[in-house]
């Protein structure tokens, strides 16, 4: 009886992000990058739900919400979480503040978000991606790669092209190259592979 409801309670966890060349994904706080097309692909994505009433958890690590402009608030079908060890309130337009990766888990797995949320959806940073690609509920990595060189402090972690496998295409993904402002990217998503 357990393992049924803890199914019931399990919610897939994906990653999502855009990476240069060297994996970078962000500098001094910021996306190095000005890409309109890019930048609404993710919003269109984390935004999706599959009925009225369901929601999707995003998950930004600290600097990650400070760096997202104001203006894209509210986030329709979303709450937000943000994950710090160091802020002690919520910070406007957030719903929700943890500590750790555990606590993010707890929250979903009780009434009332068990009930109303469909997908976590991570926006980073490092570290979030890092603890978010070893979650057994982890199945799905999307990840735009920019045809570029950009100088980052900031990486996408590495992960096992073994467990998460490329897609040749995926429904609602498009896949040719999309050129804009003069920088060249192609979406991506990678799958984990059930053992």
């Amino acid at each position: 009886m357990m393992n049924i409801e803890g199914e019931e309670m399990r919610k897939p966890i994906r990653l999502i992000a855009a990476a240069c060349r060297d994996m970078g994904i962000g500098k001094d706080g910021q996306i190095p990058w000005c890409l309109p097309k890019e930048f609404q692909f993710l919003l269109d994505t984390i935004t999706a739900v599959s009925a009225p009433g369901k929601k999707n958890l995003i998950v930004w690590g600290r600097i990650c919400w400070f760096s997202c402009p104001e203006t894209v608030f509210p986030l329709a079908n979303c709450i937000n979480l943000v994950l710090s060890r160091k802020m002690i309130s919520v910070p406007p337009h957030a719903h929700y503040l943890c500590k750790d990766f555990d606590s993010i888990i707890r929250l979903v797995s009780e009434p009332p978000l068990c009930h109303t949320v469909e997908v976590i959806w991570i926006l980073g940073g490092t570290e979030v991606y890092k603890e978010s690609l070893e979650h057994p509920w982890c199945d799905l990595i999307y990840l735009t790669d920019i045809m570029a060189n950009f100088e980052c402090d900031v990486f996408f972690p590495e992960f096992d092209p073994n467990i998460f496998r490329k897609q040749k295409s995926f429904p609602g993904v498009p896949d040719e190259i999309i050129e804009e402002n003069g920088i060249k990217f192609q979406f991506q998503v990678f799958k984990k592979i059930k053992n």
